[in-house]
C-alpha cells in the first residue's frame, strides 16, 4: 500500500494554513455540503459527513458556517448545482493520480485540471483507468512526542486497526472506514496527539520515485490541491 506522503501534505497546509484560511474553509465546507447532499444532514447517520465535520472543527471551522454548509446540503436550491466529480490521470515517472472535486460548473473544472495534467507533464485519465488501484481506507496520523510509541501501535492494534506503520515522525494507522472514529478516539484515551484522521484513497500499486523525481510529482499534487474545486488529492507515488 503506497501514495503520497501525508505528513508533508499537513507540514504544507500548516504553513499555509493563516494565508489561504479562506480556501481551505471553502473546500471544507464544499466537502460538508456534498456529504449532507449525498448522504443527509444527521452525522450520526452519515459517517463521511462525521469525518469532515470533524476535520473542520480542528481546523477551528466556525459552528454556523459547519452547520450553513450542512444546511446547503440538506436541501437548499445552492447545494443543487453542486455536483462532486471524480478525475482520474497520470502524471510524470508513471505516477497516477484520483482527484475529488465538487462544482458547480464541470466544463470549468475539467478543464481546469486538464491544463494543471498538461502543465506538468502528466494527462488527464479515461474513467476507470486508475481508480481501480485505490481502496477506500481510514487513516490516523499520530504525531511522535516520545520515541517509544510501542504502547499506541499495540492500542491501535487492539481497537482494531488493520495496519499500522511507524515513520520518523510518528504512527500511520489504517482502519476501515466505519472504525476510523472509535479507534481515534481510543488513541486520544492513551495520550496520543494526533495530527490528523480521515478517509482517504489508499493505492496498491505504489511507484517509488528518486529525489529528482519527486519535486516534479510534488509540484503536480500541489497544484491539484490548490485548485479551488478540488477537495481531495490522492496519488500512487511515494513522497
Amino acid at each position: 500500500m503506497s501514495g503520497h506522503s501525508k505528513w508533508a501534505q499537513i507540514k504544507r497546509q500548516k504553513g499555509a494554513a493563516d494565508k489561504k484560511k479562506g480556501q481551505i474553509f471553502s473546500k471544507l465546507a464544499r466537502s460538508i455540503t456534498i456529504a449532507a447532499k449525498d448522504g443527509g444532514a444527521d452525522p450520526a447517520a452519515n459517517l463521511k459527513l462525521r469525518m469532515t465535520i470533524d476535520k473542520a472543527r480542528e481546523m477551528s471551522m466556525s459552528n454556523d458556517n459547519i452547520e450553513r454548509a450542512i444546511a446547503r446540503g440538506a436541501g437548499s436550491t445552492e447545494a443543487g448545482a453542486l455536483e462532486e466529480v471524480v478525475y482520474e490521470g497520470y502524471g510524470p515517472f508513471g505516477t497516477a493520480f484520483l482527484i475529488e472535486a465538487a462544482t458547480d460548473n464541470k466544463n470549468r473544472t475539467v478543464n481546469n485540471i486538464k491544463h494543471i495534467f498538461s502543465k506538468h507533464s502528466g494527462n488527464l485519465g479515461a474513467t476507470g483507468s486508475v481508480a481501480w488501484q485505490f481502496a477506500t481506507r481510514g487513516q490516523i496520523l499520530v504525531e511522535r512526542t516520545r520515541d517509544d510509541l510501542s504502547d499506541l501501535e499495540l492500542a491501535a492494534i487492539d481497537a482494531g486497526a488493520e495496519d499500522v506503520r511507524e515513520s520518523p515522525d510518528g504512527l500511520e494507522v489504517y482502519t476501515r472506514p466505519i472504525d476510523l472514529r472509535p479507534i481515534r478516539e481510543k488513541l486520544q484515551s492513551q495520550g496520543a496527539k494526533i495530527a490528523e484522521a480521515q478517509i482517504i484513497k489508499e493505492s496498491s500499486q505504489g511507484v517509488d520515485l528518486s529525489e529528482e523525481q519527486k519535486p516534479a510529482v510534488d509540484a503536480l499534487f500541489a497544484e491539484l490541491e490548490n485548485d479551488e474545486d478540488v477537495i481531495a488529492v490522492h496519488t500512487n507515488a511515494n513522497l
